[in-house]
């Protein structure tokens, strides 16, 4: 049984508060801590631990002391983002909780390499370079579409017009079509982000130099100028390649870049803030003509890896 917010909290001494809100696992689903608000306003962050009983969806009975129950932490909602701001699978499914508010906590940048993943990943590259020389042949025959040259060409997305402020996400969408193996080719929808930069974004985007792009013989296809005044990224988070939206939040009023499947969030250059993503956003060639018409050539990274790695 889960609680409902506003339920009564008491303990051993008696009633100390009401849950005002509750914290959530964004990888489990599951609470992790309840915050129980004080008749004087303080919200305290309890352990779903030092939940010793749910009597009822009205109340619950928390293990300890007012004395144990006053050393729980104050809650710093600003380490906190509400599931209004990110988008987390099946979490409805598993909660039952409104009205509401769930939180969900900012990430820490990844430590390392667990030893388990270090020793799945070192038995499956072993087992990948033993398997090359007979599946390669095969593979090549099979999926020759993937062997062709990058596609260089330009793509229409949409007009700088609908851009009214400087240093905010824009997002337009389009649709290109897509041949994969021997597969009929599909037409696919994709989106880009493009941010009107002022003089500072662009020099920590391009570091004061232009930005040369290259096809698969190595020879340049693009150049994005250092001062070029709108600078577009690729939709796909560089962490595991979902795509990310632009939100407001109380530490970043005007605005971040918020990938909802692991909460990367990058600012305005696409410098990553905090989560596991292994780079910055990457940057697209991109031309605006006279009239405002965008134009990106398509270029996909391979995601999760600090390098980038062209793979369309």
């Amino acid at each position: 049984m889960q609680p409902k917010i506003k339920a009564k909290a008491r303990c051993a001494d008696g009633e100390v508060g009401s849950i005002s809100k509750v914290i959530v696992d964004p990888l489990s689903l599951e609470i992790s801590h309840v915050v129980v608000r004080e008749g004087n306003g303080v919200d305290r962050q309890v352990p779903i631990a030092q939940v010793q009983e749910i009597p009822h969806e009205e109340e619950i009975i928390l293990r300890g002391s007012l004395e144990e129950f006053r050393a729980c932490p104050v809650l710093d909602r600003d380490a906190y983002v509400t599931h209004h701001d990110v988008e987390i699978a099946h979490l409805e499914d598993r909660l039952h909780v409104e009205p509401g508010e769930i939180l969900v906590p900012y990430p820490r940048l990844e430590q390392g390499m667990p030893r388990r993943s270090f020793f799945m990943n070192m038995t499956h590259a072993i087992g990948t370079l033993i398997a090359l020389p007979l599946a390669f042949p095969v593979l090549k025959y099979l999926m020759k579409p993937m062997y062709k040259p990058f596609d260089n060409s330009w793509f229409s997305v949409g007009n700088v017009r609908k851009i009214k402020k400087e240093n905010i996400g824009y997002q337009f969408k389009f649709t290109r079509g897509f041949k994969e193996a021997f597969m009929p080719e599909q037409q696919i929808e994709k989106n880009i982000w493009v941010v009107k930069a002022t003089p500072e974004v662009q020099k920590a985007v391009y570091g004061g130099k232009d930005k040369k792009f290259y096809d698969h013989k190595g020879d340049m296809v693009w150049v994005n100028k250092a001062k070029a005044p709108y600078i577009g990224f690729s939709g796909k988070c560089p962490h595991l390649g979902c795509g990310y939206k632009w939100r407001r939040t109380k530490n970043f009023p005007d605005g971040v870049f918020l990938c909802p499947c692991h909460l990367s969030i990058y600012d305005e250059a696409g410098k990553v803030l905090d989560g596991p993503a292994p780079r910055p956003l990457d940057v697209l060639p991109m031309q605006v003509n006279a009239a405002g018409e965008v134009q990106i050539i398509d270029v996909e990274y391979k995601a999760g890896v600090k390098g980038q790695i062209r793979l369309l």
